[in-house]
């Protein structure tokens, strides 16, 4: 079969927005989502033999070879296990006559980018310790409590550390290779009462202040420049820091937002292309899986 390739649209995602089913299937799709995939063959070869028309395998099918990848020369294996434990503990996919639900091919598939991103990392010396693992959950997941996140999503103890370790291995990769910083997607103000929305409070007018970065004096209490998205935005509107409303702070919270999709979107792509060059330089060949 003829080399396939495929580039999927890229979007962005907070780091709050990715959630368990990312890390747990596909980390490196925590940062990439879009990506250019490689070489790869699917089926036709030695590879497939033996799982072609099956959709479950035994236990001592788990360390089956369902494809391999070469990259910078050396080749590597992913087993049906490994595919496996890529989303799900082996328990999770055992059937009551202790049969294993076989992997498809996006799951052989993503672990082999995984693995030649991982090795990437590490080239870079990037590592990521105990307590980075615990920032890193805390920031994605909401917990930095490993044993429940591995529970809450089927997986083992191991297998959580192992896939958030690597997550955010890929996010200092990121950061590292990237020139543009995504920032942190801004927080919208808190909605008032229903009998409550056109109040003006200091609350709303802090909000605003907090938003605006260089574009405003704090020590004059005034614009500092008026070039700027903010005071474009706003120069009709009548507000103070101590006094503004719900729909101004609404105002402000457009452009702050703007801003930082404009940002995510050109580190994204920044990405995405850093990524295309390392997986386009790999070869990868997965087994035909599934009836």
């Amino acid at each position: 079969m003829a080399n396939k390739q495929s580039d999927e649209g890229a979007r962005t995602s907070s780091p709050r927005q990715l959630g368990m089913p990312v890390v747990a299937a596909a980390v490196v799709v925590a940062l990439i989502v879009g990506v250019l995939l490689g070489h790869f063959v699917l089926g036709g070869s030695a590879l497939s033999a033996s799982f072609s028309g099956k959709t479950t395998v035994a236990e001592g099918d788990l360390d089956q070879v369902i494809a391999t990848y070469t990259y910078k020369g050396k080749t590597e294996n992913v087993t049906v296990r490994d595919a496996i434990e890529s989303q799900s503990s082996l328990d999770a996919v055992k059937d009551d006559d202790g049969n294993y639900t076989l992997p498809n091919a996006d799951s052989a598939l993503a672990v082999a980018r995984n693995k030649i991103l991982a090795q990437v990392a590490a080239d870079e010396g990037i590592t990521v310790s105990d307590d980075e693992l615990g920032t890193y959950a805390e920031q994605i997941l909401g917990s930095s409590d490993i044993s429940s996140i591995a529970s809450q999503y089927g997986l083992t103890e191991d297998q959580a550390k192992q896939t958030i370790r690597q997550s955010a291995a890929m996010y200092k990769l990121k950061q590292q290779v990237c020139s543009t910083d995504a920032g942190t997607m801004p927080d919208a103000p808190t909605a008032p009462a229903e009998d409550n929305q056109d109040a003006a409070t200091a609350e709303y007018g802090a909000y605003i202040v907090g938003l605006l970065g260089d574009e405003w004096d704090s020590s004059s209490n005034t614009w500092a420049r008026t070039d700027g998205p903010y005071y474009e935005a706003l120069k009709d509107e009548t507000w103070t820091p101590d006094s503004a409303t719900y729909a101004q702070a609404q105002i402000a919270y457009s452009v702050a937002y703007q801003q930082y999709a404009q940002a995510a979107s050109s580190s994204s792509n920044e990405w995405t292309n850093y990524v295309n060059g390392i997986l386009s330089a790999a070869t990868i060949q997965i087994a035909t899986l599934g009836a």
